[in-house]
């Protein structure tokens, strides 16, 4: 499962794995970035919905680079600093819960395993919106911009340990964490 997956190949965490087989979902919030998915990745549940905690609508920033887009409007501001970077539109989106997406779009009968979050930003909301009882990946992964020491013990760092995961590997931007009895 992968949320904000942005485009089938670039920059993908799942890409591989569709490669060897394996099946999923994919949501992305961006109007429009499914047809890439449909074309490239025919065999996944390719989904435009934005997660958030809560159904409501926000205002979603799209760049001149997709892969900046946010819903974030300080993080917008903060990336529109670069010269080359700028923010082109401004849509007004329909979030859903990830429990609510995955109730509606999951097969019966079928587990997660790896599940790849990089909101923007909305990652805590997407990891509160989970069930956690119903929904147990074995891996979760979350694109942060925070150091090692800024995402311990933050609000996603806890509800992940609360949930029975912990941190198991980090490379540049991308935490690792599974869940405490899953032998990797």
């Amino acid at each position: 499962m992968d949320v904000g997956a942005l485009h089938p190949k670039r920059f993908s965490n799942t890409y591989k794995f569709y490669r060897k087989g394996w099946r999923g979902i994919n949501i992305d919030a961006m109007p429009g970035s499914m047809a890439e998915f449909r074309n490239i990745r025919p065999e996944d549940i390719n989904l435009e919905i934005p997660v958030s905690d809560k159904a409501e609508t926000l205002d979603f920033y799209i760049f001149n680079e997709p892969a900046l887009n946010t819903f974030s409007k300080e993080l917008a501001e903060e990336r529109s600093q670069k010269a080359i970077y700028h923010v082109e539109k401004v849509v007004k989106v329909q979030t859903d819960t990830l429990s609510g997406i995955l109730d509606a779009h999951l097969p019966a009968g079928k587990a997660i395993d790896f599940l790849t979050i990089d909101a923007e930003g909305l990652d805590y909301q997407v990891l509160v919106s989970n069930n956690w009882t119903k929904y147990r990946p074995k891996v979760v992964l979350i694109e942060s911009e925070l150091d090692i020491r800024g995402l311990m013990g933050s609000e996603s760092d806890r509800l992940l340990e609360a949930n029975g995961y912990g941190l198991y590997a980090k490379t540049v931007k991308t935490y690792f964490y599974k869940l405490k009895e899953f032998t990797i």
